[in-house]
């Protein structure tokens, strides 16, 4: 059973930092892209990065180019992301979720049947 579990997100002051991670179990980790989405109260999902599956390729929504890392532990089965300087308009529920093949997938507004698996999303609060 695929099974995508979030972790690491919690409250945090506007420029704090934050690392995001993604537990992935049940499916061949390293041969699959994985992508981060986010969701802001009252808005619909949001694409915000992706990795390839070897993660030699990244991508980011710009918004976050220059404030958010994505990475991946292949041996670990993990996915990252580091999340710097963080804006109150960063608050969200962040998700991730695989990707159907190696390369990434950039929907800006993906729904749910972009991705064929996503995990419960754990949330992140920027406010002072």
């Amino acid at each position: 059973e695929v099974q995508l579990v979030e972790s690491g997100g919690g409250l945090v002051q506007p420029g704090g930092s934050l690392r995001l991670s993604c537990a992935a179990v049940g499916f061949t980790f390293s041969s699959y892209a994985m992508s981060w989405v986010r969701q802001a109260p009252g808005k619909g999902p949001e694409w915000v990065s992706g990795i390839s599956s070897g993660g030699v390729t990244t991508r980011y929504v710009d918004s976050v180019k220059g404030r958010f890392t994505i990475s991946r532990d292949n041996a670990k089965n993990t996915l990252y992301l580091q999340m710097n300087s963080l804006k109150p308009e960063d608050t969200a529920v962040y998700y991730c979720a695989k990707d159907r093949g190696p390369f990434i997938k950039m929907v800006l507004t993906p729904t749910r049947e972009t991705y064929d698996y996503w995990g419960q999303g754990t949330q992140v609060t920027v406010s002072s």
